[in-house]
């Protein structure tokens, strides 16, 4: 058990702590929610009930869809731009051993299995990680246009308006405030982290430079 904490005690950390800040989005929202139909003399619902309410599933991957944007732009992006004195971007001259093509005939007997098949194989395997991030990005974007029409058509009940397909929510200007409002704040976050990680430093971190490093050097020095 110690041995599994200490080598997987990072992704342990976030996933736990994912899992914390899921509940606590759902009990709260549960709780505005139920005040939200009492004050519209409404009944209120049950919290399985609340789990499959386009007001939860709206809220959670609306967020979910911009980080994964933001993390399948990111890893992109830094194959082919560079940022001076950055730790995150490679070196600003010169092929990087991320670079090459790897060779299966060559390849090292704990090499993936895809880098000893080669072929199409390994051209998937290449770019697998942009399109695992791009990929879970499509599927948040569907869900969030599918909660955002759910409770979207439920206000238009409670107001005797018209309901609208999700294709139609999808053209709304409310579907693309709520993406955008998250993109944003995504990107600059990164932008802040990108500027920030050139002049200032946190010991121990690999996300920052070794404290000594000129603010000049750029990649892993």
């Amino acid at each position: 058990m110690r041995r599994l904490l200490r080598e997987n005690g990072l992704s342990l950390a976030m996933f736990g702590l994912f899992g914390a800040f899921l509940i606590g989005q759902a009990t709260t929202g549960y709780s505005v929610y139920n005040h939200d139909q009492s004050d519209h003399h409404l009944p209120g619902v049950s919290f399985p009930s609340y789990l499959t309410s386009g007001h939860f599933i709206e809220a959670v991957f609306e967020n979910w869809e911009s980080e994964f944007l933001q993390m399948g732009a990111y890893v992109v992006l830094t194959i082919f731009l560079r940022q001076k004195g950055a730790e995150e971007s490679k070196p600003l001259e010169g092929e990087q051993e991320v670079d090459k093509e790897p060779d299966p005939t060559r390849a090292p007997e704990d090499a993936p299995g895809p880098v000893k098949r080669g072929g199409l194989s390994l051209k998937l395997y290449e770019n697998s990680l942009s399109i695992a991030l791009f990929g879970l990005f499509a599927i948040s974007f569907a869900l969030h246009a599918l909660g955002g029409a759910r409770e979207y058509n439920q206000e238009q009940l409670e107001h005797g308006s018209q309901t609208v397909s999700m294709l139609q929510f999808v053209a709304s200007a409310q579907f693309w405030f709520e993406s955008f409002q998250n993109w944003q704040s995504e990107f600059l976050s990164v932008g802040m982290l990108i500027v920030l990680s050139i002049f200032l430093r946190q010991k121990g971190s690999p996300e920052s430079k070794p404290v000594e490093a000129a603010y000049n050097v750029t990649g892993d020095p």
